[in-house]
């Protein structure tokens, strides 16, 4: 496996030794080298340069363009404005490049330089509650950034953190103890998801209905809370049934989202009840937090409510329950001391965010975070109907993600049905294609739009074939295989020694900047960057079938064959970059 150095990067390079022979003072300075409609790159920083010296910003230029080497990498450069340079690059660097990362398994991408352990925490589901639209982001996002931190060689550590404690299971075990078979299953076999949820839901429904008219059972449940937190085992017992059983319903919704959770990452509220008593008092003793009102709290100069008055986060309640931030900051004590995290992400709605920054700042005033630890929040916008205002059911309640994902299934289904025959796809073909475009697109959505940006949810317009969704990008794919599936026994091969046409050169120069593309999403926590990048190179690679012909009419021989190994790497970066977002590339659609 070798990582191959971008055209970008080996330009950047030539430039920035010319300019600092040119311009010793400046060594080391970045050239700031873009992309460019007016050549295939420009480079930006000797403005700024030839200011700081109080030089000609167009005779440092022309100097600079005088000490690169031109033939081999860059075919022409040329001075452009008040000092620019326009760089155009050899057909055969492109085509010598892009050889290369066929060559390589991971396309030529390096690993990151210094990759150190990230924690992710994301697809946070209720122990005991259905899982509804708003779930959907925080597994999505999150799914896809392990990914694409693990692909850049970053050891990633999934966490779920689970709300699997509280006050509301007081009132369930107290029912299901006096009414021990309400979580029995009707038969040995596997359960389904849709049994153990609907157990789940009867349950509640029941209990909560107890709770609010028999003031008997409200005292029974109330003191079935202090057993739960003493850990009296027979609590402790009823307790773990409804964690199992609601395991079997959440793992049957990742399953349908074609994500694999095990059961080590997740880790509920409740794996930090140990620490809880040693955080608090970690937190009193250094100061960080103070008594106000019996209450434990940390205060913040810049947190204030509508009154006007500091808002504290509270860690430790006046009668002595645990809030959540005494959860949060343990299991940050607990990610840093034993996972040895360099970097926490959480991947949580927006509107937690003030609970975040001031659980974050608590846990930096401790010394748990510091310059080497650090921890973020991704912080994702709503899901919205097509109305644009938040994603409901016409009787007004929360969308259950079931029931969307099969419908996005089912609609998907419909849209390859159309076209099975065409293509020759079997019945079991067209169901299982149905899911990976169907769950793609719900999923693509999603990752394609800014994670802090609400977005809305239009099935019609997820499974179109026009326009950026996932189905557009799976046709792609599936076109570039049915394409070297037709050109028989032509090989696909790289000839650098060809000119290429407009087209293929843009194809090539975006095939090329993969890796880098990789580098900067992994860096900024930003999977929508690599939807963006897959949504171009499939347009670019549809101009290029329009414009340059592959197998029909036949092209010569070289020509064909170099056409074909553009074709194959283009297959080889799209399945990987879907594969990154969490969405499957059927190879016939």
């Amino acid at each position: 496996m070798a990582s191959v150095p971008s055209l970008a990067s080996s330009v950047n390079q030539r430039v920035a030794d010319a300019l600092a022979s040119a311009l010793p003072e400046a060594g080391g300075a970045d050239p700031l080298l873009r992309r460019s409609d007016r050549a295939d790159f420009q480079a930006n920083g000797i403005l700024a340069l030839a200011k700081k010296a109080k030089a000609n910003p167009r005779e440092l230029a022309a100097t600079v363009v005088g000490g690169i080497p031109t033939g081999d990498l860059i075919q022409e450069i040329e001075v452009s404005g008040p000092g620019f340079l326009n760089i155009t690059i050899t057909d055969r660097a492109i085509i010598e490049t892009l050889a290369a990362r066929a060559g390589d398994d991971r396309l030529g991408v390096p690993f990151a330089a210094n990759p150190g352990t990230t924690v992710i925490d994301y697809a946070q589901p209720n122990v005991a509650k259905e899982m509804h639209v708003g779930h959907l982001r925080s597994a999505v996002i999150g799914a896809a950034m392990v990914e694409i931190l693990e692909f850049t060689g970053e050891k990633v550590v999934r966490r779920h953190h689970i709300g699997d404690w509280g006050t509301q299971f007081g009132m369930l075990i107290q029912y299901l103890l006096e009414h021990p078979h309400e979580l029995d299953h009707k038969s040995d076999v596997e359960v389904s998801g849709e049994e153990a949820m609907s157990n789940l839901n009867r349950l509640y429904k029941a209990s909560r209905g107890l709770f609010d008219s028999d003031e008997e059972f409200k005292t029974r449940a109330r003191a079935r809370v202090v057993d739960l937190q003493a850990g009296e085992p027979e609590t402790l017992e009823l307790w773990q049934r409804f964690v199992d059983e609601s395991k079997i319903y959440f793992y049957s919704v990742f399953n349908k989202l074609d994500m694999d959770i095990q059961d080590p990452d997740v880790v509920g509220e409740s794996g930090y009840n140990d620490m809880l008593v040693e955080t608090c008092e970690l937190l009193e003793e250094s100061g960080v937090a103070v008594r106000s009102n019996g209450a434990l709290c940390v205060f913040f100069d810049d947190v204030k409510g509508p009154d006007g008055n500091p808002t504290p986060l509270i860690v430790r309640k006046s009668d002595g329950g645990f809030g959540y931030a005494a959860t949060d900051l343990s299991a940050i004590r607990d990610r840093v001391g034993k996972l040895g995290a360099t970097e926490l992400i959480y991947v949580v709605d927006a509107r937690q965010s003030l609970h975040f920054k001031m659980v974050f700042e608590t846990a930096r005033r401790a010394g748990w975070l510091n310059d080497e630890v650090k921890a973020v929040q991704l912080a994702f916008g709503t899901v919205l109907g097509k109305d644009g205002k938040p994603f409901k059911t016409r009787e007004g309640e929360t969308v259950r993600l079931v029931d969307l994902l099969d419908e996005a299934v089912e609609r998907a289904t419909a849209v390859v049905r159309e076209k099975a025959e065409k293509v020759g796809l079997t019945e079991a073909e067209i169901v299982e294609n149905g899911q990976y475009v169907g769950i793609g697109a719900v999923k693509y959505a999603d990752l394609s739009t800014s994670a802090s940006r609400d977005y809305k949810f239009d099935l019609d317009q997820m499974v179109s074939l026009n326009g950026d969704t996932s189905v557009y990008l799976q046709y792609a794919y599936a076109r570039i295989k049915s394409i070297l599936r037709r050109a028989g026994d032509r090989e696909p091969v790289a000839h650098p020694e060809l000119e290429l046409a407009p087209a293929e050169r843009a194809l090539g120069l975006h095939l090329d900047h993969f890796g880098e593309l990789i580098a900067e999403a992994a860096a900024d926590h930003a999977p929508h960057k690599v939807a963006a990048y897959l949504y171009q190179l499939s347009s670019l690679f549809t101009t290029f079938y329009d414009q340059c012909p592959v197998v029909k009419p036949e092209p010569e021989l070289v020509v064909g064959e170099n056409r074909l190994f553009l074709c194959e790497l283009t297959a080889r970066t799209l399945t990987k970059g879907m594969s990154l977002l969490g969405i499957r590339t059927p190879e016939k659609l």
